[in-house]
This record gives C-alpha cells, structure tokens and sequence, in this order.
C-alpha cells in the first residue's frame, strides 16, 4: 500500500466549476490547519469577558470532564469522513492510494509512514477520509491517524480532529486502540514526527529515524511487526515534499536553529514554509 501525491494533471482536462471546487476544498483544509485551533482558544477566552461567558464556562467544564477522551478512541464520525469536500481536496492535488498487498483484518497493524511533509494532506486523505475509499480496499481495517498530543489541548478543534480518527501519538492511546477486543486495529503513526516537517524541502527524500524506535516497540508489544508504508513516491516523481519550499536556508540557518530547539514531542514552532499545501501554486 502506498500514497502517491503527485504534481496536478493541467486543468485544461477539468470545467471551470471543478477547479473552483477543488480549489474550495484546498483552502478550507489550509485555513482550518492552521486557524481553526487558535480561533477557537481565542474565543473562549474572549468569550469569558463578554455577556456570552455562560458558554466558554459551560463549554470549559465539559472539556475538563471530558479531557481523557482522545487516549480513549475518541469519536470517530462516518459523516465527517464521508464529506463529498473531502474529494474535492484529493483531486486538487491529486491524491491517490496505491494497494499493493492484502492486509487480513484478523489482526493489528502498526504502519509506519513518512515523509511528513508540512500538513499531511496525503495521510488525511487516505486514512482520515474516504475519499479514496480506504474501507473498499481494506475492509475489515479501521485507520487511525495519531498525531501531535498537544493538538487535543485546542479547544473545538480538537473534538474536531477526533471526527476523522485522529488520535494521540502516545503509547497510552495506542495501546488503548490496539488493545481492543476487535482486530482490525491500523495505526498509522509518521515516524519522523513534526520535526521531519523541518527536512521537507523540494527535491529530497529525509527520513528522521535517529530515535525513533517506539513504533517497532510498540508493534512488537501487541504482536506483530511494523509495517512500513510511505505515503509519497520519490522526489524526482514529485510528491508532498514538492508542494512547499521553506524559508530558512538549510540545516545551519537561524530560523531552522530556532524551530528545532523549540520543537518537543507535544508542541512545535510553526514551520515556515512557501506555497503551504499548494494554495498558493
């Protein structure tokens, strides 16, 4: 199995109506990664000084009682993952999801994925949505998505995430999952993590594994192998680590200096980065 981002076919072959659509379906996956979590913390903060501070309070309570949801399944919504925009995002790419040999469902598996690229859009929509119908080609597989921690501290973007099958990257949540009385249990875990997002650079291929053996663990503790499984083909095919080019100018530049110190395994600095997930191509 393999994801393939690769550069647009020309939109000579496409109405004017798909292109806008398609472009539709782009940004609002560009605008909610990266607004939709600070918007939301924003106003509920905002919220609790105004006449309106009964539902930033209201909702501040349910979050607490319902903090521990994400390291347990959290809420998975068919819906959500079944949206027609979904398609629309694939095919503005495109996006396409290559089986190359059966996965039983009688059992677990832990894929391990990469490159991570800046926002992930090819994971998104092969193993969050079905708009590649990851279900028909792998039924009896339910895909899960684990992701930075400190994404689930954001505040209705969090709840947000769950809907696709996003889950925490910690061995709490995975175990959890995969310790489920039902097999079928797939975790796609990005190996390299958001700091491999530091390496996407136009033309190379990085994988970051120095430290990063958790994943073999962690299929090895629920009884089987890791399965590699990259979601892009090589660079001089394109792929997601075309679609953007960073600002700084390497690995000695300040600004990359600056990201990596401050990146940790729950948070990390924004990485800067041109022509974010092609809007701007």
């Amino acid at each position: 199995m393999g994801v393939a981002t690769t550069l647009p076919p020309p939109t000579t072959s496409k109405t004017l109506q798909k292109q806008h659509l398609e472009a539709v379906g782009a940004y609002q996956y560009v605008l909610t990664f990266l607004f939709m979590g600070p918007f939301f913390s924003l106003l509920v903060f905002v919220l609790l000084f105004t006449s309106l501070w009964p539902f930033s309070v209201f909702y501040l309570v349910w979050l607490c009682v319902d903090w521990d949801t994400p390291n347990q399944g959290g809420r998975r919504s068919e819906w959500i993952r079944n949206l027609a925009i979904w398609r629309q995002l694939r095919d503005y790419y495109p996006v396409k999801l290559v089986k190359t040999a059966e996965l039983p469902p009688d059992r677990n598996y832990v894929l391990g994925a990469h490159p991570h690229g800046i926002m992930c859009t090819g994971f998104l929509c092969n193993f969050s949505t079905e708009s590649n119908g990851f279900s028909q080609l792998f039924p009896g597989l339910r895909p899960w998505l684990a992701v930075l921690a400190g994404l689930f501290y954001l505040p209705v973007y969090r709840d947000y995430i769950m809907s696709f099958g996003l889950c925490p990257v910690s061995r709490r949540s995975l175990d959890f999952i995969l310790s489920q009385p039902q097999l079928g249990q797939a975790v796609v875990i990005m190996v390299g993590g958001a700091h491999e997002a530091l390496y996407s650079v136009p033309g190379e291929h990085c994988l970051k594994l120095q430290k990063r053996k958790g994943f073999v663990r962690l299929a090895l503790r629920h009884g089987g192998p890791p399965h590699p499984r990259p979601p892009a083909p090589p660079p001089h095919r394109g792929g997601s680590q075309s679609l953007s080019r960073p600002l700084h100018d390497g690995p000695g530049a300040a600004l990359r200096g600056a990201q990596g110190k401050l990146w940790s395994p729950r948070f990390h600095l924004p990485h800067l980065h041109l022509g974010l997930a092609a809007a701007f191509r």
